[in-house]
């Protein structure tokens, strides 16, 4: 059990029936139930335009959790789960029914922390019903994820909403990254041991890869992904949130506005990239049939409701330039795609080679010590090093090296959570620290704009790539037109 006490909630789930509900938090909640993590008196609502019995949620729960969480049901850990749940139909869209909300929720003994897990669309009708209904107080929070708008003026339009109903301060804005336990760690690695403190800029790294590849496909999200693409599907948010950790400055206190005020620095600081700049500092790209495993899988533009004339990117790589003291010429690469050779996020801090090598007989050039923090499928640290190899011969040989920092191995008895179960937790204990601000998102959507109009006025259809590979060669030239290349 935690060791401090926090207010109990009433958790309510909008969209309890849905996918992400039914995949993620309900088994995230699980999860922290088994780990005596949530307050004994929390209660969690689900809401959904079914007419249904409580039983039957509880039920339908059930059966989510025996499909998704991968490991058996503790039946005395699903007793207490599963006594928190309760079920209430509304139409979302009707703004009377949100009354009904009134007899479950008890502001004098619980905290209301209100979940969207439904579409954007559906915000709006949301925050008007809770505001109309009088369910609400000043205590009351509310979380969102991604997609937050599709562009600045969209999401403008969406934070305009949900500040009608909400404070700033009451509200969560979801980037599960930002709940992994190596995105974390870096506050660790970079603010806590002055190895890294004092060797962390221009002076002494050369450049930083920051890698998000999937082996997935569109997996029947084809029209909405289609609208979207990868720019602002995954490194508008993803992406950008990683980089404004590794490159932000020190904050004054891990308060949330402390580090939410460094992000938005860097944010700020990032050199844009327009129609002058956009060919040599982008690459698009989209996948066509290959083999994935040894399987044959089609492309982007065979796959089930495909538009054959599609030109949305599966694919992006960038060299992204930040304009302060600390990042002075020092390139950031960023690269995402769909059906990569590999499921494999991580960020490569390649330091600068040694300017005089007197080890001539293992390498003509010194090969750089590098830090390769791997944020999945396998969490951990490793640190590249040139060590001697043993032996009594006369001259010392070197060989590459790595200090391995397994979170697994290292941490065997301490449990890696994956990034919902700390953030739905965080939400639910009302620590803002690791969510978004609004002018965060504002102002990366600010700078993806440019690169998507940019796009938009070349008219150039992406360049393919099959499937199973790490995507176009073009990538590749990216780097090597920098005299670098990609790791892995």
């Amino acid at each position: 059990m935690s060791s401090k006490t926090y207010n109990p909630c009433d958790l309510v789930i909008y969209g309890a029936l849905g996918d992400l509900s039914r995949r993620k938090l309900l088994t995230c909640l699980y999860r922290l139930e088994l780990s005596n993590f949530i307050e004994p008196d929390t209660c969690i609502i689900g809401i959904d335009r079914m007419e249904l019995e409580s039983s039957e949620f509880i039920e339908i729960a059930h059966k989510s959790l025996q499909e998704f969480l991968n490991t058996d049901l503790d039946e005395a850990v699903w007793k207490r789960f599963s006594s928190r749940l309760s079920y209430l139909q509304i139409d979302l869209t009707r703004m009377e029914q949100y009354s009904k909300l009134l007899a479950f929720v008890d502001h004098s003994k619980r905290v209301m922390v209100n979940y969207f897990a439904v579409s954007p669309v559906l915000f709006k009708s949301i925050c008007q019903g809770l505001d109309q209904s009088g369910v609400l107080s000043r205590t009351s929070r509310m979380v969102m994820e991604k997609p937050i708008g599709h562009d600045l003026k969209s999401s403008r339009e969406i934070n305009d909403e949900v500040a009608k109903a909400f404070n700033e301060d009451q509200v969560f804005r979801i980037d599960h990254y930002l709940g992994k336990e190596t995105v974390l760690n870096l506050l660790a690695l970079r603010f806590a041991n002055s190895i890294f403190t004092t060797n962390w800029d221009h002076n002494t790294i050369d450049h930083v890869q920051i890698t998000v590849a999937e082996e997935v496909g569109i997996e029947g999200r084809w029209e909405y992904f289609d609208h979207t693409g990868q720019l602002r599907d995954m490194l508008q948010n993803h992406l950008l949130q990683i980089l404004t950790f590794v490159a932000m400055e020190p904050p004054a206190t891990l308060e949330a506005q402390s580090i939410h005020s460094e992000k938005i620095k860097v944010l700020k600081a990032l050199r844009p990239i327009t129609a002058k700049n956009v060919k040599e500092k982008t690459v698009r790209g989209q996948y066509t049939a290959g083999y994935m495993k040894g399987k044959p899988v089609p492309g982007y533009l065979e796959e089930e409701g495909a538009n054959t004339k599609s030109i949305t990117e599966s694919f992006v790589a960038l060299r992204v330039d930040i304009d302060n003291w600390r990042w002075a010429g020092v390139p950031f690469y960023l690269r995402t795609g769909k059906r990569m050779n590999g499921k494999r996020t991580e960020i490569v801090i390649n330091f600068k080679r040694l300017p005089h090598n007197i080890f001539r007989d293992s390498y003509r050039e010194l090969p750089p010590n590098k830090l390769i923090i791997h944020l999945q499928p396998n969490e951990g640290v490793e640190i590249q090093v040139l060590n001697k190899i043993p032996g009594i011969d006369e001259n010392i040989k070197l060989q590459k090296t790595k200090l391995d920092l397994s979170f697994s191995e290292t941490f065997k008895n301490s449990r890696i959570f994956g990034g919902y179960e700390k953030l739905v937790l965080e939400a639910m204990r009302g620590n803002p620290t690791l969510f978004l601000s609004r002018e965060e998102i504002e102002q990366a959507w600010t700078w993806i704009d440019s690169i998507q109009n940019a796009w938009t006025h070349l008219l150039e259809s992406p360049i393919s790539y099959p499937a199973g590979t790490w995507g176009p060669i073009a990538s590749d030239s990216l780097l090597a037109q920098d005299g670098r290349a990609w790791e892995g």
